[in-house]
Parts: C-alpha cells; structure tokens; sequence
C-alpha cells in the first residue's frame, strides 16, 4: 500500500504521482524534492532526495532519523499558538509548521485562517483529522517512518544528485507559476538546467506546465488543486519523458 503524505508542499505532485508512469529503476532521485509526492508512493524503492531549502531539507532529515516515539510524543499546537512556543527541536517545529496552512511553500507559525476554521467544521462536516497537526497526524507519520528509513537526503541544488541510471522525477519550480518559493524560477537558469536534464541516464520525467518551452514538452494531465482556501483550481501538466534508449 502507498504511503500517505508526511507534509504537503506547494506543488507537490502526491495526488496526481499515480498518473506518472511507474518507476522502472530500483532507486528513484527526485532532485527538487519538496513533500516528495512521487517517491511517497514508491516508498519501498531506494529513494534520493535532493533538497536547497533549509526548511524542507531540515524536515525530511528530520523525518529519516526520528525515532516513532518521539513523533508520537510531539505536542499539539493551540488555536493562536506558535510553534516558537514548543518545547521541541527545530525540526519538528518545522514539520508542524507544514500543518499550519495547505500547500504551502514555507512552514508557518501559527495556524492559518482557513486551517483552524476547517478544524472548527466550518466547511462542511466529514473533515479529515489529518489536515491540521493533531494526534492523528502523529500516529499516521509515526506508523510510516520505518517505511523510509533506506531513503537517503542530499541537501543542495539539483546538480548535487548523484550521475547515476536511475528512475528521474524531476520537478523544478515552473517557469511561470513556479515565483511563490523561497528558491523559485528567479534563482534558475532554465537553459541549464534543460541541458542536465537531457543528460540524465535511466528514466526521465520533467514537470512543467503547459506552454513552457525550456524542453519539448507535451501536454500531460490536469490536476486539481490540494484542498485548501486556493482548492478546485486546474493545473494544466505538462511532462518530457526519455529513457535509455530514446532521443527526443
């Protein structure tokens, strides 16, 4: 069974990764690794994670070495609470902190608007007790942290993945949607990051949104938007596949 999310990132390709075809190498990289949607569902896979943010590298080193007892130990955060008011190593003040919104590109302190007011039952009644940082988040993560205890964390920019045959999911910032992250489009050169990609070995999926033009991409999927105050709105996906074998 796949895991669930440990976290969710703005982004992140969890709900749509069994749209993407399946890992074909035992090890998968994923060099902008954000919540790690794809490698989430292939967790059983030896899994590369390449991370710059300092936040979501932290998380997930966070999340590779905490022990379940630890996790199940966490405490709640209060309505108005910040998480600078726990007593908890950083790390996990981060993780909370990816709690405290939905799809975010940054964790927060304190709980958004829309997050305490989904925990209040105020849109609708059936409301996940996983969406807001909880009792039943902590169990769910902490029961899946042996799951990912083989996965391994590079924290750098892309061209710190390892040059190896491998299942590539690559999933940059977008060209043009991709300006809401701490490293967004402005920290990249798209012509060379185009030219890395092509030299990737094994196989090669490229994310990117429809009219983008930095690799020859072809419509995909659409993708609904992770629930939230921003929820229902349309992705238009693009991809760029190659394998061993193929030119473009």
């Amino acid at each position: 069974m796949p895991l669930a999310p440990f976290f969710t990132f703005y982004g992140g390709k969890y709900r749509a990764a069994p749209r993407y075809p399946t890992p074909v190498y035992d090890t998968i990289i994923e060099p902008f690794a954000g919540s790690a949607g794809y490698s989430v569902r292939h967790a059983a896979r030896h899994v590369i994670l390449v991370e710059r943010d300092p936040a979501v590298a932290a998380t997930w080193r966070y999340l590779l070495s905490v022990s379940s007892a630890d996790m199940l130990a966490l405490p709640d955060l209060k309505p108005g609470q910040s998480v600078d008011e726990l007593r908890i190593p950083e790390e996990a003040k981060l993780l909370i902190g990816w709690y405290c919104g939905r799809g975010l590109s940054a964790p927060r302190k304190t709980q958004s608007v829309w997050i305490s007011n989904y925990v209040a039952g105020m849109y609708g009644k059936g409301a996940s007790p996983c969406i807001a940082w909880g009792p039943a988040v902590r169990a769910r993560i902490a029961g899946q942290l042996n799951s990912i205890r083989h996965w391994s964390l590079i924290e750098g920019d892309y061209t710190a993945a390892p040059d190896i045959a491998a299942t590539w999911f690559i999933d940059p910032p977008y060209i043009e949607a991709g300006k809401h992250y701490r490293f967004g489009a402005k920290t990249l050169d798209y012509a060379a990051l185009a030219d890395w990609c092509r030299t990737r070995r094994g196989q090669i999926m490229v994310c990117e949104n429809v009219g983008a033009t930095w690799l020859p991409f072809r419509p995909y999927i659409d993708i609904k938007a992770s629930e939230s105050k921003h929820g229902g709105k349309i992705s238009r996906e693009a991809i760029y596949m190659l394998s061993d074998a193929n030119d473009e």
